[in-house]
């Protein structure tokens, strides 16, 4: 479905793709004109347009990257028809659920994509990725946040790299593709571009004071409550389902309500990959979930429930308000909706 050519831009942000080798190991190298130049057949469908934004190892990227990046696709939005961003796959998965929160509602692709290998190497994944992501970016079907990597298009809040050197590195988890790339055509499972329900919102902060907690045999609850005493948000990594060790000190529940009563926000998590969360089910989860209410994960990806606390967080610390922010369904993050919790509680770009 690609009538005419599409404008594009391309962002450049370092990364695996970008990377040159040098006797300290591989590091970004090549520019965003320089990672164009290996895909020139996308001139058929698109033209493009380049920035450097960064060219960093995405081990570096973090909220302060996310802000700028979002806020140069808010400034250069009414110029383009599409968004490619260039990215490093070991934080891809962060930052594409990341930016599914800072830019809302928005039926214009941003796809974020990458590599295993360098693009300038003879043998590579880097110039099939960036030719199907300018593909992917030119389609009229196209809207929102997505990574296309290893013939896949998966929604920004529900990418996890599974693989650390093989080229199908990602995986939609509790999710389905929301299409497939194969010999350059493109296949839709999910097309709902004409049910974005709310205006474009771009969002600016993000309160980076959020930790993961992963819960290990034979932990205590004074670990939790020495990091609730440093941070605004934790999200606990639990076994299972979901639940907290007990061993007849209660050492776990004394740390919940201490943090709570404190006006910090608690998450729970599963340390499980597929399927999600669901404290109710045993009696070492339903007692805690029962007693405080607490917040959990469901079906949501550890990297969107950290950056959607991180946003969250960052607009509202009241615990009533920061519910109904976490349980509104944002690009395809979370299949379970408690319509209990979720209210008319509305932003715009400017708070």
């Amino acid at each position: 479905m690609i009538s005419k050519k599409k404008k594009i831009l391309l962002i450049a942000t370092g990364g695996t793709i970008a990377c040159k080798q040098t006797e300290d190991g591989l590091t970004p190298g090549l520019d965003s004109e320089e990672l164009l130049s290996y895909v020139p057949e996308v001139k058929a469908y698109c033209t493009v347009d380049t920035l450097q934004l960064f060219s960093i190892d995405s081990t570096n990227m973090g909220p302060e990257q996310w802000i700028q990046l979002a806020a140069t696709i808010e400034k250069k939005y009414d110029y383009y028809d599409g968004f490619v961003v260039c990215h490093g796959t070991d934080t891809m998965a962060y930052t594409a659920a990341a930016l599914s929160y800072l830019i809302q509602y928005n039926r214009r692709p941003m796809v974020i994509t990458g590599a295993q290998k360098p693009i300038n190497l003879p043998i590579t994944d880097a110039r099939t990725n960036l030719r199907d992501s300018l593909l992917f970016a030119s389609d009229a079907r196209a809207h929102g946040v997505n990574i296309v990597f290893g013939g896949k298009v998966i929604a920004g809040t529900r990418a996890k790299k599974e693989y650390s050197k093989s080229y199908n590195a990602f995986t939609s988890i509790n999710y389905p593709e929301i299409a497939i790339i194969q010999d350059s055509r493109i296949v839709f499972f999910i097309n709902d571009k004409d049910r974005i329900p709310h205006a474009l919102t771009f969002y600016h902060h993000m309160n980076p004071n959020v930790f993961l907690m992963k819960l290990i045999p034979g932990i205590d609850g004074n670990f939790l409550t020495t990091i609730l005493e440093k941070y605004d948000g934790v999200i606990i990594e639990s076994f299972g389902v979901g639940g907290f060790p007990d061993k007849g000190d209660h050492s776990f529940y004394e740390a919940v309500k201490a943090g709570l009563e404190a006006g910090k926000i608690i998450v729970m998590a599963t340390q499980v990959t597929h399927e999600g969360s669901d404290m109710a089910v045993y009696q070492v989860g339903r007692l805690m979930k029962d007693r405080f209410d607490l917040l959990e994960a469901y079906d949501m990806t550890l990297e969107a429930t950290v950056t959607k606390t991180m946003w969250a967080l960052s607009y509202s610390q009241d615990y009533d308000e920061f519910r109904q922010l976490f349980y509104q369904t944002i690009n395809h993050d979370m299949l379970f909706q408690n319509k209990q919790y979720v209210g008319n509680l509305n932003l715009t770009a400017e708070e």
